[in-house]
């Protein structure tokens, strides 16, 4: 592929935009590549939790997948935690906005806002406030986020709990993230 010349936006033509945009789709081709490697390095770290990152990702996934939840779902449990090793304080946005344009806008909205209504379950032991998730009481999404949190996300630190492997949840990445016509 060429590559474009300009040294500012101001001064780029529509052929080299042309071009990025097909390029742009090379990239997304490996998002999918990109999603698994980072969920990949949670595996060394187990934050002073029963399980590492990973196996809580793994949990969380599985228990969607075994309660008959979609594959968008399930890919949103998979991946709701992906930026934890990165930006402890605030890995929902991360991990929200790797999904933002490929789920709905409920699936999305849960992901982002799961942090806080996960606090419900410990906040208080670490000086927080664990009613922070009523600010949102009355949301149109508050009732499906809180049932995440208390089916999935919450329950997911168990050591003995047998989750599928992240070679099962492969397939749902993939397709999830697949480049399409824009």
């Amino acid at each position: 592929m060429e590559r474009a010349t300009f040294k500012s936006f101001e001064e780029s033509t529509k052929e080299e935009w042309q071009n990025i945009m097909v390029c742009l789709q090379d990239t997304q081709a490996m998002v999918a590549d990109r999603v698994l490697e980072q969920l990949r390095y949670l595996e060394d770290d187990h934050g002073g939790f029963p399980v590492n990152r990973l196996e809580h990702c793994l949990q969380t996934a599985t228990r969607a997948e075994a309660d008959g939840r979609d594959a968008e779902y399930i890919v949103c449990a998979l991946i709701h935690d992906i930026g934890d090793n990165l930006a402890p304080f605030n890995h929902p946005e991360i991990a929200a906005g790797i999904l933002k344009p490929f789920v709905s806008e409920k699936n999305w909205w849960m992901v982002k806002n799961h942090g806080i209504f996960q606090g419900y379950y410990f906040w208080d032991y670490i000086g927080l406030d664990k009613n922070a998730r009523e600010q949102f009481r009355g949301h149109e999404y508050f009732e499906y986020t809180e049932e995440f949190c208390a089916k999935y996300d919450s329950p997911a630190f168990d050591s003995e709990y047998k989750s599928a492997p992240l070679s099962h949840f492969e397939p749902l990445v993939r397709d999830l993230f697949k480049p399409r016509g824009r």
